[in-house]
């Protein structure tokens, strides 16, 4: 009887063992799902412009936070594909390349000699990045300057600036179907003490005699 009681107390401290450890491992996951990256996922979008169709698939983000815990600092790892349908267009010569314009109304775009698609991010810091916000960027209300192309891209945003973000662009020379892919490109910033949002643009301009440009904007979404 003895012996059996004896047996009893060390199932019942190896049981009581377990659980704790259990409860150790479950508040150690705990404590690390907060400084976890957060997967976004957003939808896909379409928009007819004249003589083009441009369609946005297969976007997401994965948000991480900063290093040091500051909350002024965190990274956006951005994908997506961006696919432009151009039904006429003339073929064009593609000139110097003057990048980007940056200017109140230029959607972050630039011809130069031949139509072309281009594709990235809006990025503000404690602003909504809505249609009105946008609106309001074109006619000069908010800053628009300031935008990097490349794989790799760090921002310093204070309270209110919105900034320009191009990730890619392709030359159209002809009619036909184009697409811009990108994957994990990190958008990383700086110096945002409050809430930051993101939303993508793509924008296509057709030249010619009937010069057109077609911009389809994404769901904004929060970087932290």
């Amino acid at each position: 009887m003895s012996e059996n009681r004896t047996a009893g107390w060390r199932s019942a401290a190896r049981i009581a063992g377990i659980g704790a450890a259990a409860s150790v491992a479950l508040g150690l996951m705990s404590t690390g799902a907060a400084n976890a990256d957060t997967f976004v996922p957003l939808p896909d979008g379409q928009k007819v412009g004249p003589n083009v169709t441009v369609t946005r698939i297969g976007e997401h983000a994965t948000i991480s936070p900063s290093l040091s815990a500051n909350g002024a600092g965190r990274t956006a790892w951005v994908s997506g594909k961006a696919i432009a349908d151009v039904a006429v267009t003339p073929e064009g010569t593609v000139g110097p390349n003057n990048g980007p314009a940056n200017g109140p109304g230029s959607n972050n775009s630039s011809t130069h000699g031949s139509s072309a698609l281009s594709t990235g991010y809006l990025v503000g810091c404690q602003v909504n990045i809505a249609d009105n916000a946008i609106s309001a960027g074109v006619s000069g209300g908010i800053d628009l300057s300031g935008g990097s192309l490349g794989a790799s891209v760090g921002l310093n945003l204070g309270p209110g600036e919105v900034k320009f973000v191009q990730i890619n662009s392709k030359d159209i020379l002809k009619a036909g179907t184009y697409s811009v892919e990108y994957q994990d490109v990190p958008i990383e910033i700086n110096g945002c003490a409050g809430y930051a949002q993101a939303r993508a643009y793509t924008v296509v301009e057709v030249i010619g005699d009937h010069y057109s440009k077609t911009t389809l904007y994404g769901q904004p979404f929060s970087i932290g």
